[in-house]
């Protein structure tokens, strides 16, 4: 037989051997990504986060530390009075995650169905008293905000810190030395009474009263050496809790991952460097 026809011969033989030898490896079963297995999965798109007001800073990190990890990821952050935002979901705004500062808001907003799983606290905080720079009437302390005449700022018992606030005034009329009517005497005082935390520090900023009461961690370096801070102790101190959960809005996968981020290790040393204290 000619060279020539051995070689085409040969060539054949090769191109069946390889045949072959594909259609077996893709009849073999692909191996699993290990991503998959981990439960990994890839997170992108706009999430949107509606989140109390005194999560701000807090928040606006996380944020941007969450982003790093998750390329083509863009959070939306949307803050306010949390029971405003849940009155918002409630009312049909769309948003991925809802972080509230105080657990009834966060029942409502459950109950209403807004929720798509189930809510966890990730923070708490401690309430103070701040004045402006100066301290010009001279609070020292919590006694002092029933005193006569005292120009005192609150928020909407609607409003956590608000309805923390009364739960402070009730507490302190049950110890001694303030007197079972310290909390009327307290809201004899009221001025103003603001949508959110943030409004409240920044008008005894600007000295449109006396004295307030916020969260330790509303008192921020930017308005730090414009306030000055009275501690309220331990023994009348309200538990203040901090939940979230993942909401019906257009990226549930967003949102369980930034839910899941902000109880992270990373998120929890964010927080606490705000001042935040552990759940």
């Amino acid at each position: 037989m000619p060279r020539t026809g051995v070689a085409a011969k040969a060539l054949a033989l090769a191109g069946i051997v390889l045949t072959a030898l594909f259609a077996g490896a893709c009849s073999r079963p692909v191996p699993p990504d290990p991503r998959a297995e981990a439960g990994r999965v890839t997170v992108s798109g706009e999430i949107t986060v509606f989140a109390a007001s005194s999560l701000t800073e807090a928040f606006r990190e996380i944020g941007a530390g969450f982003e790093a990890a998750n390329p083509g990821t863009r959070l939306n952050l949307n803050f306010g009075g949390s029971s405003t935002l849940r009155a918002q979901l409630e009312q049909g705004a769309r948003a991925d995650v809802f972080a509230s500062a105080d657990e009834v808001q966060m029942s409502l907003a459950v109950k209403a169905g807004v929720t798509a799983s189930d809510p966890a606290v990730f923070a708490r905080n401690r309430l103070v008293i701040v004045t402006p720079r100066g301290n010009p009437r001279q609070i020292a302390s919590l006694e002092d905000l029933g005193r006569p005449g005292v120009k005192l700022l609150l928020t909407a018992p609607g409003v956590p810190i608000g309805q923390y606030t009364l739960d402070l005034f009730d507490r302190a009329a049950r110890a001694p030395g303030f007197g079972t009517d310290f909390r009327a005497r307290a809201e004899a005082n009221v001025v103003s009474r603001e949508e959110n935390v943030r409004q409240l520090v920044a008008k005894v900023q600007l000295g449109e009263a006396d004295a307030g009461v916020c969260y330790a961690t509303d008192v921020t370096p930017s308005v730090r050496d414009q306030l000055t801070v009275i501690q309220i102790p331990d023994g009348l101190q309200v538990s203040s809790a901090y939940p979230l959960a993942p909401t019906r809005g257009s990226n549930p996968v967003g949102g369980q991952a930034f839910a899941a981020y902000v109880l992270s290790p990373a998120g929890q040393a964010v927080l606490q460097r705000w001042g935040f204290l552990p759940p």
